[in-house]
């Protein structure tokens, strides 16, 4: 099968190969999927860059990556199922993640980690939902009861923006999207409240007035998001400063955050999407019910995977890249 593969970090253009590799076989739990398309996340620029310098001592490889073929989220077809697997079956249109590549002909995935392809998807759309789609429902249930509570949410037209804007107001929310010019268009035909133009005004424009914000783009001080928040409102971290410098990167700011809140009634917590069944059943249910629907910025085939990652990392895309296979 073909595949997308790094033996060795470096930058994409660099180190990206496609390969021939033999076609997995899947264990217990687990079933072989023929992918049609893979999204790109920034936690891919990480595997591919491997920087942070931190990240090759979580067991992803120190010299090199421990797996190479790259990719996480995936929409595709079952075609075989391992053993104990009574959910899916060869034939059914899934999506979710894996752990072991998605940017390849074929991947093996946990069926704990799929679920059924909502119909009104296509493959491509499919995949742009799982990390982004279940880090922004996370988001959204820690920030706790929403409606008619005002939620300022930063990156707002990127990957993890665009599924939160949407799910926020869905949640009856009052958002405040920080986005680029460009995507201000978009964000008003989500139905947010209010855009901010970081290129031509700060976050903390209107002043205190936010119960909740949801910071994606990761640049931001974190005094300014305060004055941006109401004396008891939050702070959610997720996503964003994937290009960091330093020994931990954009951890460093994940790991700051509860430190603010010791002394503090405002509070600071990171969140993290986790793959599941479940957490997809809920944002299939929000896709048939129409309140969210993905947003594809650009499309590449499998071979233009370096200039894909490359893309995502180099500017601002609107909401998912993704590759088709």
């Amino acid at each position: 099968m073909k595949a997308l593969i790094n033996r060795r970090y470096g930058d994409p253009s660099a180190v990206l190969e496609l390969a021939d590799l033999p076609r997995p076989s899947p264990a217990r739990g687990e079933v072989l999927i023929r992918v049609h398309a893979a999204a790109v996340d920034p936690g891919v620029w990480i595997l591919v860059t491997g920087r942070p310098p931190a990240m090759r001592l979580m067991g992803f490889g120190v010299r090199r990556p421990k797996h190479p073929v790259r990719g996480r989220d995936l929409a595709g077809v079952v075609v075989e199922t391992g053993p104990d697997v009574t959910t899916l079956a060869p034939g059914d249109e899934v999506y979710g993640t894996c752990d072991r590549g998605s940017y390849a002909e074929y991947t093996v995935a946990p069926v704990t980690w799929l679920a059924r392809k909502p119909a009104r998807l296509s493959f491509a759309e499919a995949a742009a939902v799982p990390v982004s789609g279940q880090t922004a429902l996370a988001a959204i249930r820690a920030a706790g009861p929403l409606t008619g509570r005002r939620m300022m949410i930063t990156g707002a037209g990127g990957g993890i923006g665009v599924f939160a804007v949407q799910l926020a107001i869905a949640a009856g929310a009052r958002v405040t999207a920080v986005c680029g010019p460009g995507k201000a268009a978009l964000m008003e035909s989500l139905g947010v409240d209010r855009v901010i133009d970081y290129t031509r005004d700060e976050v903390d424009r209107d002043g205190p007035v936010h119960d909740v914000i949801l910071d994606t783009a990761g640049c931001r001080p974190f005094p300014l998001l305060r004055r941006a928040l109401t004396r008891t409102g939050r702070v959610l971290l997720a996503g964003g400063g994937h290009d960091a410098p330093g020994l931990l990167g954009g951890f460093t700011r994940q790991l700051r955050a509860p430190l603010l809140t010791t002394f503090a009634r405002q509070r600071f917590r990171p969140v993290a999407g986790r793959e599941s069944t479940a957490g997809l059943e809920d944002l299939s249910r929000a896709i048939d019910a129409g309140t969210l629907t993905p947003v594809i910025g650009r499309t590449f085939p499998l071979e233009s995977g370096a200039d894909a990652i490359t893309h995502l990392a180099g500017g601002h895309p609107t909401g998912k890249t993704v590759i088709t296979i």
